[in-house]
């Protein structure tokens, strides 16, 4: 068989140097009647000869099984993946009495392929007007906060135009979280613009219809309506028609978020501080792919006075009713927080923001509790027990929501328990707590523990004169003069005094 090298070869032996054909198949190892055809060719081309019918082999069998194994392991993890020696030994189990080499390299042959193969389909390029559209998508990631790993839902928030984004971080993608990454990227972009671009999230949609039908959340749909803006929906499985914010999550991924997973953060607060920042420096440096000349935050003050003005932030709670049980306590995601003991076994309306709850009670009365995203945990606030404690003093002992006081009032109620009748005087100290207030009932303790008189009634008279407003001294003014100013004379005492020891 010929191949393009040889074939150069001769044709410069027999054309150019004249050598015989004869001579030149024998220097080149051919036959002459192989060098005589291709040379009687008009031009060179690349010799191409038929392709030889494949002689059935051993594996011919099993191919249809072991290609299908191959394509279900490449939608899995690669964690997951079977190796080449798992479908070796599985093709044996169906029979297979071929050697391993041969699987081997229709294996590597196979994936070589898939490897090689166009992939997709091509997309149309997009380009938005100033103002027009943002675009916005989740993604997860993992960061110490509070000195262990945590998941982090990150939303991200893109201009179209300018490609000004902002990431905002949260431990869930509910949907109070998602009103308050609106928010939150709406005041700092300065403006809102007119259309919104996400794809079928739950949070948005509550059911995906044919085509561009979507039943939408009614939360959300309160929320687009406050800003003003419209809501527009991808295609399923359709992620470019959000590109920009697409990329923005793979970008993102090798810059600030690297820089953010190579720290340790305090809270959820204080990361997305710096993210803010992080993510306005971004601003400047680097270069808008439209116009390389301007950076990114050079188009995005010309986008910031197109944008539609910024309203009041939305209210973007999510609502549901809660009963109060005997202990106190309300349940929410598998947390349980202590809420005033008068409101034992009644129906409340308990408000879900991202840091906190907001609890109101039938009479209009209401608190805010510190949210917590940890799972099966007691939150108590020992104050919401304070009225019931007065009743009931004996569960001072052994109070779980009181084991959290401030030191000085654990200290009290050490000193006090010893005696008879001190869980009654503690409640009394405890009861002034909703009267003059925490700071001042705290004060108080730590000024009779230093005293050294532990008892309600002297607690409750330094608080009195913490409270009592300070005397001013006012100035009498009078027109009597004083010529002769009084000078101290130590005798008229030691007259007096002996005056008292002769009349005695």
């Amino acid at each position: 068989m010929i191949n393009l090298g040889t074939l150069s070869k001769l044709r410069r032996l027999v054309i150019r140097d004249r050598v015989s054909v004869r001579e030149a198949s024998r220097r080149l190892g051919i036959s002459r009647n192989t060098a005589a055809r291709w040379l009687h060719e008009s031009e060179m081309v690349v010799p191409k000869y038929p392709r030889r019918a494949p002689i059935p082999g051993v594996l011919d069998a099993y191919k249809e099984v072991l290609i299908s194994w191959l394509k279900a392991d490449s939608y899995r993890n690669k964690r997951e993946r079977r190796g080449v020696k798992a479908l070796f030994e599985a093709l044996q189990a169906l029979g297979y009495r071929g050697g391993n080499t041969t699987v081997y390299r229709f294996a590597k042959s196979w994936r070589e392929e898939q490897n090689q193969a166009p992939r997709g389909s091509g997309f149309v390029p997009l380009q938005f007007e100033l103002g027009e559209a943002f675009q916005f998508d989740w993604s997860c990631e993992y960061l110490v906060i509070g000195g262990l790993r945590r998941r982090l839902e990150v939303a991200h928030t893109k201009l179209a135009a300018s490609r000004a984004f902002l990431l905002v971080a949260y431990f869930t993608q509910s949907h109070e979280m998602l009103f308050d990454a609106h928010a939150r990227a709406f005041a700092v972009f300065g403006g809102v613009p007119r259309r919104g671009i996400y794809d079928n999230m739950k949070t948005a949609v509550d059911k995906v219809g044919k085509g561009k039908e979507r039943s939408v959340n009614a939360r959300f749909e309160a929320m687009t309506g406050h800003y003003l803006f419209e809501h527009e929906f991808c295609n399923r499985a359709a992620g470019w028609e959000k590109g920009i914010v697409e990329k923005n999550v793979q970008d993102r991924r090798r810059g600030v978020l690297r820089e953010a997973a190579q720290r340790s953060w305090g809270s959820l607060h204080d990361l997305n501080d710096w993210l803010q920042t992080a993510c306005q420096s971004a601003w400047n440096e680097l270069t808008h792919p439209q116009w390389p000349q301007l950076s990114v935050a050079d188009v995005w003050q010309d986008e910031a006075t197109r944008l539609m003005p910024l309203p009041r932030p939305f209210d973007g709670y999510v609502e549901q009713s809660a009963r109060v049980s005997s202990t106190s306590l309300i349940t929410y995601q598998r947390n349980r927080y202590s809420v005033p003991c008068e409101w034992v076994n009644q129906l409340v309306s308990l408000r879900a923001y991202p840091g906190y709850l907001f609890v109101v009670a039938l009479d209009g009365t209401n608190v805010k509790l510190p949210r917590s995203f940890e799972r099966d945990q007691t939150i108590y606030d020992w104050r919401h027990y304070i009225e019931l404690i007065e009743r009931k003093p004996g569960a001072l002992r052994n109070g779980a929501p009181f084991k959290k006081m401030p030191a000085p009032l654990l200290e009290l109620q050490r000193q006090l328990l010893k005696h008879s009748g001190g869980d009654r005087v503690m409640a009394q100290v405890l009861g002034a707590v909703n009267l003059h207030g925490l700071e001042a009932v705290v004060v108080a303790t730590e000024l009779a523990l230093k005293a050294g008189r532990v008892s309600a009634q002297h607690i409750l008279n330094v608080l009195a004169r913490l409270k009592e407003p300070p005397v001013e001294r006012q100035s009498v003014e009078t027109p009597l003069q004083l010529n002769t100013p009084a000078q101290p004379n130590l005798e008229r005492y030691d007259a007096l005094r002996r005056e008292q020891e002769a009349s005695s």
